[in-house]
């Protein structure tokens, strides 16, 4: 069965590159990705899925089958933005075609995968793979601007809550098991304004961040965590102040950090961590996990904090298992297993709610939200073929 399946993808690559190549074509940054939703839905269609459904909060859910065991496969369909247009060489939104690569914003990261958990739909529509399983092919939003909250929706409202879940984001064809979480934190300090011509009367607040700039920078280096997913990290990515003009004193100053999550970190720690630094406790800083409360192209606002838990599946774990019978009886080989450097929408499927995922895509993270974004022709067809035969290995497994 293994043969018919990789026959089958092999059969789809030109249907699964031109759909490819119309995803990349239609821009869908966070909150704008109607237009791609319903190209998604248009595709389902074609492929003959069971049922499409298009939720409250934008996210696409095309359904295969109704046996007891509930599977899901997520893409995001929305990108970030194409930067400085003079770094690219090629149009991003054409999905340029070269040497068995395409190219453009959303090739990789993750269009590409995508267009393969739709086609491997369509491989277990072809070939009658259907079995005690009910299989849900995810096309989710928002995830470039809060990844995981989709899937917070899912669960919490639409009330699906799947055995597993595989992530397709990029993995260079590896099996992935986890990724360090990540938290926005604010460090905000307060001062007195006055007139920039005596400053002495006032209380700068910029002179108040000082010190506690100094000592996140120390603070860094002293982050731990487990050797697979590594340790945590904590560095600012922006800093901000405000003053009555530019010719007085400033009286507030914000800094934006980007904390990585070790294994061992959860929110409360990190806080505290931030708070009992001495140039915090010094100024009387207010440290603040931040809000997310963004409407969704439906128009839909779920709002949450900007809390992505660490999630670790087991090495042995019965659905990483599966997913490496998989791979080796349709490639005859060992897939590698590794872990993600960035975050996913597994922060809330596993890592709020405990449900396994398991990560396995088409192309190499390293591209992503790159001008050089591209995915191999040769990874969507192997990847359509691992999605096809997956549920059927993890139902013959139980």
């Amino acid at each position: 069965m293994f043969d018919q399946i990789l026959n089958a993808a092999r059969k789809n690559e030109t249907h699964v590159v031109r759909f490819l190549r119309d995803l990349i074509a239609i821009k869908s940054l966070s909150s704008q990705e109607e237009q791609v939703i319903y190209r998604v839905k248009e595709e389902m269609e074609k492929c003959n899925f069971d049922e499409i459904t298009i939720d409250p909060m934008g996210n696409i859910l095309g359904r295969i089958g109704g046996g007891k065991h509930i599977i899901a496969m997520d893409a995001h369909v929305d990108t970030v933005d194409v930067g400085n247009r003079e770094n690219w060489t090629i149009d991003p939104f054409k999905g340029a075609q070269k040497d068995g690569i395409i190219y453009g914003r959303g090739a990789c990261d993750m269009k590409g995968a995508l267009a393969s958990i739709v086609y491997g739909g369509k491989i277990i529509k072809e070939l009658g793979l259907e079995n005690d399983y009910t299989l849900y092919i995810v096309g989710s939003v928002q995830e470039e601007d809060c990844d995981g909250l989709c899937w917070q929706y899912i669960i919490n409202e639409d009330k699906i809550r799947p055995e597993f879940v595989i992530i397709a984001e990029p993995t260079n064809l590896g099996i992935y098991r986890g990724h360090r979480g990540r938290m926005e934190i604010e460090v905000r300090t307060k001062g007195i304004s006055c007139h920039g011509s005596a400053p002495e009367r006032g209380v700068n607040a910029v002179y108040k961040m000082a010190p506690i700039i100094q000592d996140i920078e120390k603070l860094n280096d002293r982050l731990t965590g487990e050797p697979f997913l590594g340790k945590g990290t904590v560095t600012i990515s922006e800093i901000r102040s405000t003053s009555p003009s530019l010719c007085a004193v400033a009286d507030s100053s914000t800094i934006h950090l980007d904390r990585r999550l070790a294994a061992t970190d959860t929110m409360e720690s990190a806080v505290k961590q931030i708070q009992e630094l001495p140039g915090v406790k010094k100024a009387e800083a207010e440290v603040v996990v931040l809000d997310y409360a963004v409407p969704s192209w439906k128009g839909l606002t779920y709002p949450t904090k900007k809390y992505y838990p660490t999630w670790l599946l087991p090495e042995n774990h019965p659905v990483l298992d599966c997913g490496l019978k998989t791979f080796e009886g349709l490639f005859g080989k060992k897939p590698e297993v590794s872990r993600w450097v960035f975050s996913t929408n597994g922060v809330a499927i596993m890592g709020m709610r405990g449900i396994p995922c398991i990560g396995f895509g088409p192309g190499n993270e390293i591209y992503a939200h790159m001008a050089t974004e591209q995915i191999p022709i040769e990874h969507l067809v192997k990847a359509s073929a691992w999605y096809a035969a997956l549920p059927m290995v993890y139902v013959d497994s139980d």
